[in-house]
């Protein structure tokens, strides 16, 4: 895995963040039972495994040659990936990678003068560094949804992905009582 020169500290936090947000959601998923990546809570609703699928074929869209060909692939089946594609967690932690791994793969490529270039998402002109906002906010939406899904069946099981309920206290605490780190938030996420 390459990283973007340490001078382009945009191309660097945005990679930390979709880190961030990968890993937010594979914590999640570890947590629930492989038959509930399967449930809905509503009817319509999606399943954790229905929103990976979704995920994966964004990703694989928006990202595959991303800077010379339009982010809607014309291979791509969107409509599909909102029914149900998989029948293990190990088909949809696949489905998750792959879609990740090509994501990396087009923004390690990039350099700080690639994020004024101009590419198109369904016909419509953005600059690299907007698509890559566009995408950042619609994947993290997703990942919350992710959360949200793994946490309702996780139960009293759950593990907090975050600072606890009642744990902001001591939290700050630790946090106003140690040594400063330098850097970004998501330094420590690889």
């Amino acid at each position: 895995m390459t990283t973007p020169p340490p001078e382009d500290s945009r191309l660097l936090s945005l990679l930390k963040l979709f880190r961030y947000y990968k890993k937010l959601g594979e914590q999640a998923m570890a947590q629930v039972p492989e038959a509930e990546l399967f449930q809905t809570i509503a009817p319509g609703a999606n399943s954790i495994s229905i929103i990976v699928g979704h995920l994966n074929g964004n990703m694989r869209s928006r990202w595959t040659d991303f800077l010379n060909t339009d982010g809607e692939k014309a291979w791509r089946q969107r409509d599909q990936e909102f029914e149900e594609q998989y029948n293990s967690r190990e088909q949809i932690l696949e489905a998750w990678e792959t879609g990740w791994q090509c994501l990396f793969s087009a923004l390690e490529g990039l350099d700080s003068q690639s994020l004024t270039q101009t590419v198109y998402i369904r016909g419509q002109a953005h600059s690299v560094e907007g698509a890559i906002h566009r995408q950042l906010a619609h994947y993290s939406y997703h990942c919350g949804q992710i959360v949200l899904l793994a946490k309702c069946a996780a139960g009293n099981h759950w593990t907090s992905l975050s600072i606890p309920k009642g744990g902001s206290d001591a939290f700050n605490q630790q946090r106003f009582n140690a040594p400063r780190a330098e850097g970004h938030y998501t330094d420590n996420l690889k």
